[in-house]
């Protein structure tokens, strides 16, 4: 060998022993996947076949084993993760509960998870029936679980992972506030997710664990302050908020959103992106680079067809139900989520609308819908059964009740009170007008009420007792309610389902007009 080729040599080498110092990870990622093992429309709701066919509609497990394969292939370094809520959601949830939701995990090839609030839509006990079946950790953090005999010493603040010769320290996040947004019971302990994070962050360090990813289900700007306020943390791949990042339209911010050194990344929710960041970390484990983009799951991700079967085959049994036509709308019914958690929407004033005149002759007044409860719009034309349950899939019963004034001013400034975050205790109301100035102080925010009386529309009265109706969750203190239960009376909380209120009240004004009548006004 020549000296020339000789030095090449050597300086390859020294490229090589440099090289070895960076580190590159492919992070695939989804969040808020809510059970849309079929295909979607583009108003998040479900997608007829022949839309399918034609080209029109977005994600589904199907079309996800595709894109994962694919990206595995593009890179020689992945992991695949999910930032939570994979449970309910469509009547596949409603009758297999977690059990279909392993399956097709555990068939995608997921590294880890965090656990959603909905994943505790059923209590403990399902959670724990999903932990067992699938074959990688589920993490949360920011809980105290040793008093929940169905979690203690088993759902685990943090793991390691291996991946290309490197360890990866996982972090899980749930939203603090999940005792009251689902059903953990009474035994769990949700704490601050900063705290938590740098408390497993020092110990994972102290294990000599540099490279450490937090899949937060907390929310965007819970992510941020996070980032912000904590050491160590190298990438948060989030959910909760359903966030679009990129620079797409109707994007929230970049992706990656980079704060305080850490790249945060959110892939929307349902199934319609798969999240794919590239990360090289230096050999001291510091992000040196962070690139990527959420990839839209559209037609031009091809359905694996041994998933569109087995999919088929667990449909049977919903296929009755789901697919009977219960009513017609002459314009589609908005239910987007910014809409219905942040101002009026016209399924908020549907789902109100119904739930009022379900039960105006037993003396109720005023009815109150949050806004999370509404999880999807429908589109023009025939509305079948699967649509409705697809938009309220919590089975949640009509319940009414009498409260003061006092009382209703209270709950419509919950309602309010975390509307920067997208939360869905939003109210959505019939039978009353208010308007209120977002830019005040949270518990501040209301400016004026009117009640629909025999009169016509009059002030609300703090001292006056007005009967409402609402859903069994917000009555018993869902997102925020508390007041509704500590302080009403006269409460029946067993009426019928809200699906079946709100298909019976389509089918009898059918075709269903959608409308706005500025009942919810910002000034």
């Amino acid at each position: 060998m020549s000296f020339r080729h000789l030095a090449g040599a050597a300086a390859l080498a020294l490229c090589a022993d440099a090289a070895q110092a960076d580190y590159t990870l492919t992070i695939l990622h989804t969040n808020d996947f809510h059970a849309r093992f079929e295909p979607i429309s583009k108003y998040d709701s479900p997608c007829a076949s022949e839309d399918n066919a034609a080209g029109e509609c977005f994600g589904g497990t199907a079309r996800l084993v595709t894109a994962i394969a694919d990206a595995r292939a593009r890179s020689n370094n992945t992991v695949l993760f999910d930032g939570g809520d994979q449970f309910q959601g469509t009547l596949f949830y409603t009758y297999y509960k977690g059990k279909m939701a392993a399956e097709f995990m555990n068939k995608l090839g997921y590294d880890a998870m965090t656990v959603g609030n909905h994943e505790f839509d059923d209590g403990p006990e399902v959670l724990r029936g999903f932990m067992d079946a699938v074959e990688f950790p589920v993490l949360m953090s920011n809980a105290d679980v040793s008093g929940e005999p169905q979690l203690a010493d088993v759902l685990r603040k943090s793991t390691v992972i291996e991946r290309g010769g490197e360890r990866l320290g996982l972090i899980g996040l749930t939203p603090q506030d999940t005792d009251e947004l689902a059903s953990p019971g009474p035994n769990i302990i949700f704490t601050d997710p900063v705290g938590a994070v740098q408390a497993e962050v020092d110990r994972l360090t102290a294990e000599g664990v540099t490279k450490i990813i937090v899949l937060s289900h907390s929310g965007y700007n819970v992510d941020k302050r996070v980032a912000a306020e904590t050491t160590g943390v190298d990438v948060i791949v989030g959910g909760h908020t359903n966030t679009l990042l990129g620079d797409m339209d109707r994007a929230e911010g970049p992706y990656p959103t980079m704060v305080n050194g850490v790249a945060i990344v959110h892939a929307y929710a349902y199934g319609k992106f798969l999240g794919e960041l590239n990360v090289t970390f230096d050999d001291a484990g510091n992000v040196t680079a962070a690139t990527g983009a959420p990839l839209i799951m559209d037609a031009a991700v091809a359905e694996d067809q041994g998933t569109v079967d087995r999919i088929a085959e667990l449909a049977q049994p919903l296929d009755e139900i789901r697919n009977r036509v219960v009513a017609e709308t002459a314009q589609a019914i908005d239910g987007e989520r910014g809409l219905c958690r942040a101002g009026e929407c016209t399924m908020g004033n549907l789902v109100a609308d119904a739930m009022l005149d379900r039960v105006r002759d037993q003396g109720i007044q005023v009815a109150i819908q949050n806004g999370g409860g509404l999880r999807a719009s429908i589109d023009q034309g025939e509305v079948t059964m699967g649509e409705v349950l697809t938009v309220l899939p919590f089975q949640n019963t009509l319940s009414t009740f009498q409260v003061t004034g006092g009382t209703l001013l209270a709950a419509l400034e919950n309602g309010l009170s975390q509307i920067e975050d997208g939360a869905g205790r939003f109210p959505q109301v019939a039978g009353m007008k208010f308007t209120y100035n977002p830019a005040a102080e949270p518990g501040a925010r209301v400016k004026e009420v009117l009640i629909m009386g025999a009169d016509g529309w009059a002030p609300l009265d703090p001292a006056q007792t007005y009967g409402v109706v609402s859903n069994n969750y917000v009555r018993n203190g869902g997102d925020g309610y508390g007041m509704f239960a500590s302080e009403a009376t006269d409460v029946y909380d067993f009426g019928p389902d809200l699906a079946d209120v709100t298909a019976e009240y389509l089918a009898q004004n059918a075709p269903y007009q959608p409308y706005l009548d500025g009942r919810i006004r910002a000034e």
